[in-house]
C-alpha cells in the first residue's frame, strides 16, 4: 500500500473517531456540569438551526447556529457557554469554536441526551 493511501486511510479513521465521539462530552464529566449549573454563571447555546430551535430546545437557551459562531459572536466571557445540537457533532465543533475564542465552554452533546427542561 502506498503512503499517500495509508495517509488517506488514517485521515478518515481520525475523522470517524471524532464523529463518534463527539457525541459525548469526552472531556467533561457531569460533576463539572452539576458545578457550573449549581453556580448560575452560564449561558445555553443551541447551536442548531433556527427551525429545529423552533422545534424544540432547552428552556432559556438562546439559538446561534453552528455557522454563525466566528470572531465577531459577543457572549458574556464572564460566563461558563454549554453549548448543544442534535446528536453532538455540531456542539463538539462549536465548543472548539469558542474555546478558540477565548470562552469557557462545556459541551452538553445532542438535546436528548440532555436532562434539562425544554421547551
Amino acid at each position: 500500500m502506498s503512503t499517500k493511501k495509508i495517509s488517506q486511510l488514517l485521515s478518515v479513521l481520525v475523522l470517524i473517531m471524532v464523529l463518534l465521539t463527539g457525541c459525548g462530552n469526552n472531556t467533561q464529566d457531569n460533576a463539572e456540569l452539576e458545578k457550573i449549573m449549581s453556580e448560575g454563571n452560564y449561558i445555553i447555546v443551541d447551536v442548531r438551526t433556527k427551525e429545529e430551535y423552533e422545534e424544540e430546545h432547552i428552556k432559556d437557551a438562546i439559538n446561534i447556529p453552528l455557522d454563525e459562531i466566528d470572531e465577531n459572536i459577543s457572549l458574556d466571557k464572564s460566563k461558563t457557554i454549554l453549548v448543544y445540537c442534535r446528536s453532538g457533532a455540531r456542539s463538539e465543533k462549536a465548543f472548539a469554536k469558542l474555546l478558540n475564542l477565548g470562552y469557557d465552554v462545556y459541551n452538553l452533546g445532542g438535546i436528548n441526551n440532555v436532562d434539562l427542561p425544554k421547551e
